[in-house]
């Protein structure tokens, strides 16, 4: 069975809510028959790479917030991370870019290390106190290195803006056409769909009924409830509970 996973590395949803996906999968029967594919998706697509914002910054600017309705989401985040084991500065994180890291996930995939470098970037992003978007390329070498990545495979495609642009574009517009308006979006075996950080046992309850069943697109849900915690064009939800 396929699991593809549409994220970015901006987006603190996509982190959260892998940690939980990670989680069913773990405990799911027939984790050794499940395949992981980590698919594009980028919230600010037209920022320029060199367009490095602090994360406060970019979202009084671009949500119309106050600092302190900001601030107060970028804490409430953190505790959602906490709970799921997950390291989250709260504050002094930028916000950028992500087209290269894209690029690089599809190289990645190649070699068989994509999840490696994903979770990388994930850490490198929220986790760490360097910024992965104004130390330049060779912070990006460095991440891919620690993922079992060669350095100068790496340096090559960072070298050249063509290299995986195709694939990063054709996984943004298989995006759309899924109906997928925010991230993170699990498709299961282009069966069933889970839109959001879902909590881990509505992951399991779609990764048992994708596992015995093959139909359209589904979304899986908690009984009752909207679509899970995402990222989209208008910002990253938070619970105010």
């Amino acid at each position: 069975m396929r699991v593809e996973i549409w994220t970015d590395i901006a987006c603190p949803w996509c982190y959260v809510g892998k940690a939980r996906f990670d989680k069913a999968l773990a405990a799911f029967p027939h984790r050794d028959q499940v395949e992981v594919v980590h698919r594009s998706f980028e919230l600010d697509p037209g920022r320029a790479k060199g367009d490095v914002q602090p994360v406060i910054t970019m979202l009084t600017r671009k949500y119309g917030m106050s600092e302190a309705q900001a601030q107060a989401g970028e804490d409430n985040l953190g505790a959602q991370a906490a709970a799921e084991g997950l390291d989250y500065r709260t504050r002094g994180r930028d916000h950028g870019n992500t087209f290269d890291m894209h690029r690089l996930l599809h190289l990645a995939k190649e070699h068989g290390r994509q999840d490696q470098l994903v979770q990388g970037f994930y850490r490198a992003n929220f986790a760490e106190e360097r910024s992965v978007f104004t130390e330049g390329d060779e912070r990006l070498v460095e991440l891919a290195v620690e993922a079992g990545l060669d350095a100068d495979a790496v340096r090559a495609v960072l070298a050249d803006p063509d290299a995986y642009a195709d694939e990063v574009r054709a996984d943004e517009r298989e995006a759309a056409e899924l109906g997928a308006n925010g991230v993170p979006f699990f498709v299961l075996d282009r069966a069933y769909g889970v839109s959001g950080a879902q909590p881990a046992e509505v992951f399991t309850r779609a990764l048992t009924q994708a596992w015995g069943d093959r139909s359209p697109v589904k979304l899986v849900q908690q009984s009752g409830a909207e679509d899970g915690t995402a990222c989209g064009p208008d910002g990253c939800a938070v619970p105010q509970h």
